[in-house]
């Protein structure tokens, strides 16, 4: 599934609505349950931010924003960190 396909399922496809994309990881052997949150959202400044908020389910996570020069760029990171992502197993959240 690409950037455009996830977003259009989560209802945020319009560039000035907040993008976000929800993933978990479970691992029930290892004790793991992991969630990775990728969002674009504005600056105070009207420029694109990505926004990546991970940790353990159910406590508070660490989180890092990232400025853009302009929405397809911010996009294209984020579409960087979901393959990234999937491929160490991270799944969409569904609903």
């Amino acid at each position: 599934m690409d950037l455009v396909e996830a977003l259009a399922q989560h209802g945020c496809m319009s560039e000035y609505a907040i993008q976000y994309l929800v993933l978990d990881r479970f691992d029930p052997a290892c004790n793991m349950a992991r969630y990775y949150v990728l969002a674009i959202e504005p600056s105070l400044f009207g420029n694109p931010t990505l926004i990546r908020e991970w940790g353990r389910i159910g406590h508070q996570g660490q989180r890092r924003v990232e400025l853009y020069d302009n929405q397809s760029c911010a996009a294209e990171a984020l579409e960087t960190w979901l393959q990234r992502k999937r491929r160490r197993g991270y799944q969409l959240r569904s609903g």
